[in-house]
């Protein structure tokens, strides 16, 4: 009887833990799309900056200065 008993507790917690595996690969699974999200971004303000310096310099060049 108390072996049965050690068996449904530790299935019991089985299950419990396993729910927690999965909270944990969601939880990292979003920080993981946050982060890459925020690389995505990163990377387009620095192309539109580096593309401003260059339609910036092409500018000066055509135009006459003051």
């Amino acid at each position: 009887m108390r072996s049965l008993a050690l068996a449904f507790l530790l299935s019991g917690s089985t299950l419990l833990l396993s729910g927690c595996v999965v909270v944990a690969v969601v939880d990292t699974a979003a920080s993981l799309a946050v982060g890459a999200v925020g690389l995505v971004g990163d990377a387009a303000i620095g192309t539109v900056k580096v593309a401003g310096k260059v339609v910036g310099a092409a500018a000066d060049a055509v135009l006459p200065g003051k």
